[in-house]
């Protein structure tokens, strides 16, 4: 099994969604997080003065898939997570060593 996680702009959420539930993968942990890379954050403007934003707000998806899926889920994250700007974000892909789903006990492809 593999760990996806990417780091999107909030803007793309739904794109992603529906990108990965046409292949089929409908389980996903979404959370807010800020951070920067290649972007290094933006300006903006609050009463008339230009203050930095060194930390971006960017959301962060977690999806646990089998070993097979793996490439077609990340396919699908990056082509609907795609703008062409810097900014658009990154995947990184884990194995994962056992997952257990807490109300039945249920281990490893059968939890998720």
């Amino acid at each position: 099994m593999k760990k996806i996680e990417a780091i999107i702009r909030p803007a793309q959420l739904e794109d992603v969604k529906h990108a990965l539930a046409r292949e089929g993968i409908n389980g996903m942990t979404i959370s807010e997080v800020h951070g920067f890379g290649r972007q290094r954050g933006h300006e903006e403007l609050y009463r008339g003065a230009a203050y930095p934003v060194r930390l971006v707000p960017k959301l962060k998806i977690e999806v646990i898939v089998e070993d097979g899926k793996a490439s077609t889920a990340t396919e699908a994250i990056r082509r609907a997570a795609a703008t062409g700007r810097i900014g658009d974000g990154k995947i990184w892909v884990s194995p994962l060593e056992e997952t257990i789903r807490i109300r039945t006990g249920e281990r490893y492809e059968l939890a998720v």
